[in-house]
């Protein structure tokens, strides 16, 4: 359970940061709770997203990934992000990445922070 706290809140800090970088990743909200409230949300769908669609789109896109020597992970995960904001939205959650090669550059960003917070953040094992 602590590590799937962990994982959510390493989530949800990189969601912030692509938020806080890319003008077209948006998140809103009346005040700075519901914000909060929100990412954290957000960063839950994420993880399901991650955890039960992923893994078939990455088994699908196999012999792509192969081509690209791994290159292809990167449309894998700006199509999640995507995806996590279209649920979002079906949420009614103030969540929206528009357009594709933002999803690729949120992705990678991401990709990079949640990397280097799972590192830092106890995994609780």
């Amino acid at each position: 359970m602590m590590n799937f706290l962990v994982k959510t809140l390493a989530n949800a800090g990189a969601l912030a940061v692509a938020v806080w970088l890319l003008d077209k990743i948006t998140l809103t909200g009346d005040s700075t709770g519901k914000e909060i409230g929100t990412l954290i949300l957000v960063a839950l769908i994420f993880g399901v997203v991650n955890l039960l669609v992923k893994p078939f789109v990455k088994l699908l896109s196999l012999p792509l990934l192969i081509l690209t020597l791994g290159l292809f992970t990167l449309v894998v995960n700006a199509l999640m992000l995507l995806l996590t904001s279209w649920l979002a939205d079906q949420f009614d959650l103030s969540f929206h990445v528009d357009g594709f090669w933002t999803a690729v550059l949120g992705a990678l960003i991401i990709s990079v922070v949640s990397w280097a917070l799972n590192v830092v953040l106890p995994d609780g094992d």
